[in-house]
């Protein structure tokens, strides 16, 4: 396909384009807090108990509504309730100061309110890959959204600290939430549902586009038995449980690794531990590039999935276990860089996947998916200090993380089966 037949800048680019920006910034607003906090602890004179309740409560909303936004842009489509879910999650970030100042409830409701509406993020974005993401692209532009998380990880803790040091901890909330809305007007006029609805679109782009059945039309009976009965789903949702025990703990440790085992200072700490991040962020879209590459070449597409999966899993356990040998600060960060790495792979090979096996109910899927992956961000940063409170040391828990990617590695290896699961 050539750039004449399809137009220099492809209609499909534009969709991908805007599901990132949405991405981008629900993890701004999601973690400008982290920053915004410290101060906010000492204008409201916050315990660590009720800073730690202010920042877990945002997972309360997230984690609870999950399957209930895969339903909805299942049944709605995702460009209506993307668009929805982007204006409630930008109009309660901007409220946060306000809510702040009137009282620690409506501060936590807030919160929970704004997870609640990122829910539908994901899922709704991969209701509309199902509809404008082409087969030989589906890893590349899975994974280059997926990116655009630790990008944001990344975007909004320097920006939060620079607006928080120069224009007060509100001021962040505002802009970001600020954004969002102008975003979202943007979102209505540019994004259609279908392919066939957009007014401009050439027939070779849609050719190359996939055939589905109209947004906001009922797909039929969701096939719940077989969602929740089939092996193959059970092993994605253990494997992306596994994945993502490394992902928090990593997000929440690594600045405290760095200062604790390294002796590094809080501004250092905090630059080593990017580093790791940019290169997930990195390594996550050519390992999209590289399956479908591979793919597009006749490869197997079981096989690339579970190289891609089962190595990045293997490979990133097998680096975590060298960490405790490091002796020195770069040594440490180096080897952090190839674990994150490795861990980037496995998106390009289990998150595509989940469009294999369903892909008429990959946003209800992602739902479910998303709700196990979450649930290493409570248990796992929990589990993780409680270990390196009672043994001293940073080594329990790199050898626990190893020991459970080893263990989502084998699980997506011997359990996830080739083809259609779910109809």
């Amino acid at each position: 396909m050539t750039d004449t037949q399809m137009g220099r800048w492809p209609k499909y680019y534009t969709v991908v384009a805007m599901c990132v920006f949405a991405q981008l910034l629900a993890y701004f607003d999601r973690v400008n807090i982290s920053v915004a906090s410290l101060a906010m602890q000492e204008t409201f004179a916050w315990d660590e108990t009720t800073k730690g309740f202010v920042l877990s409560s945002f997972f309360i909303g997230y984690l609870a509504f999950q399957v209930i936004g895969g339903w909805l842009a299942n049944r709605f489509g995702g460009r209506t309730v993307l668009g929805i879910a982007l204006i409630s999650w930008s109009i309660f970030t901007f409220f946060t100061p306000i809510a702040a100042s009137v009282s620690l409830s409506l501060l936590i409701a807030v919160r929970i309110a704004m997870g609640a509406g990122e829910a539908s993020l994901a899922p709704s974005a991969f209701n509309i890959f199902s509809r404008w993401a082409p087969e030989k692209e589906k890893a590349t532009i899975i994974t280059i959204f997926s990116a655009a998380a630790t990008m944001g990880t990344l975007l909004a803790l320097i920006l939060t600290g620079w607006i928080t040091q120069r224009y007060g901890w509100e001021m962040s909330f505002y802009i970001f939430g600020g954004a969002g809305i102008v975003l979202a007007m943007c979102w209505y006029k540019v994004i259609y549902a279908n392919p066939t609805d957009h007014p401009k679109i050439s027939k070779q782009e849609l050719d190359l586009l996939p055939k589905v059945t109209e947004e906001g039309k009922t797909k039929g009976v969701i096939p719940w038995g077989q969602i929740l009965s089939s092996p193959s789903v059970w092993g994605l949702f253990i494997t992306y449980f596994c994945t993502s025990w490394g992902l928090y703990v990593f997000i929440a440790w690594l600045p405290s690794y760095f200062a604790a085992e390294q002796g590094l200072n809080i501004s250092n700490a905090g630059i080593y531990s990017a580093a790791p991040w940019l290169s997930m962020s990195i390594f996550m879209v050519l390992g999209g590039w590289g399956s479908d590459y591979l793919i597009n070449r006749g490869k197997k597409r079981i096989v690339i999935r579970k190289i891609f999966g089962v190595g990045g899993m293997i490979g990133s356990a097998l680096t975590l276990y060298l960490v405790r040998d490091a002796e020195s600060a770069a040594a440490a960060m180096g080897l952090m860089v190839v674990a994150l790495a490795f861990l980037s792979f496995v998106y390009a090979g289990v998150v595509p996947y989940l469009m294999d096996i369903a892909p008429e109910h990959s946003d209800i899927l992602y739902g479910f998916t998303n709700t196990f992956g979450t649930l290493p961000g409570i248990i796992g940063i929990a589990i993780a200090g409680w270990l390196v409170q009672t043994t001293g040391t940073y080594d329990s828990v790199f050898v626990l993380t190893a020991g459970i990617q080893i263990v989502g590695g084998l699980v997506f290896l011997f359990i996830c089966r080739a083809g259609r699961q779910v109809y």
